[in-house]
């Protein structure tokens, strides 16, 4: 077993029962809870990546990116719209007045929006799953469909995987990997989701479980397109 199975076997193995006991027993609060602190676990990882030796654009990077969070996963804080409108008005304004080259900051503030909206505002979405109705049985299923796929590209990947799917990007990922992620997340979507969301129709289940596995391979070329940009090999330290 090779470091990074092994690394990932051993994340699953203590990751996996604590989230799905917050999910079961945890309530929305504790879930929420748990989302702002991986949001806020992202965040710092992103900006520490990007801005590795600029230390107040790092900060400003998590800041804003916690503050707009706060505005999803909190009840009766500002209304999501209104803390997004606040937080990209306030960087524009910071990067305009701070001084400096024009395209340096400028490229600056493009680094900023991109962590700020992925990781602080689309992530964190995640935890309004739980106020719909069965909103743990959505999460399930959410785990279920990601998870799986995941699982199977990466050993379809290694085992019969040849053709490079965008090398320019990520090298290892390959096409045979992506087809067996998407096919295993539909089949793990179909199945769990007759129990998990038995009034779900079966075809709407199908289309959501392929909507789900192509966007999170997208968002996983998006990171190794991150990575790539700042020459870096691994930009999660802590979940593999």
């Amino acid at each position: 077993m090779n470091a990074q199975l092994r690394s990932r076997v051993i994340t699953a193995a203590l990751g996996i029962p604590l989230l799905m006991g917050i999910i079961g027993w945890g309530g929305a609060g504790l879930f929420s809870l748990l989302v702002f602190l991986l949001t806020a676990i992202v965040l710092g990882e992103y900006f520490f990546l990007v801005f590795r030796d600029l230390k107040n654009e790092r900060i400003l990077g998590i800041v804003l990116g916690i503050l707009l969070s706060l505005g999803i996963v909190i009840p009766g804080y500002p209304a999501p719209g209104l803390s997004l409108s606040l937080v990209v008005l306030l960087s524009f304004s910071v990067y305009l007045f701070s001084g400096g080259d024009l395209e340096k900051r400028y490229r600056h503030l493009g680094w900023t929006l991109v962590g700020v909206l992925y990781l602080g505002y689309l992530f964190p979405h995640v935890a309004l799953l739980y106020q719909f109705r069965e909103g743990r049985a959505w999460l399930f299923f959410l785990l279920l469909v990601i998870m799986t796929g995941d699982t199977a590209g990466y050993f379809a990947g290694h085992r019969w995987g040849k053709t490079k799917l965008y090398p320019e990007v990520s090298p290892g990922k390959t096409v045979e990997g992506a087809v067996a992620s998407l096919a295993a997340s539909v089949l793990a979507g179909v199945i769990g989701g007759a129990f998990l969301l038995p009034a779900i129709s079966r075809a709407e289940i199908l289309l959501l479980s392929l909507l789900l596995s192509v966007l999170g391979q997208a968002g996983d070329l998006f990171e190794s397109w991150i990575k790539r940009v700042f020459s870096v090999k691994d930009s999660g330290s802590l979940l593999p």
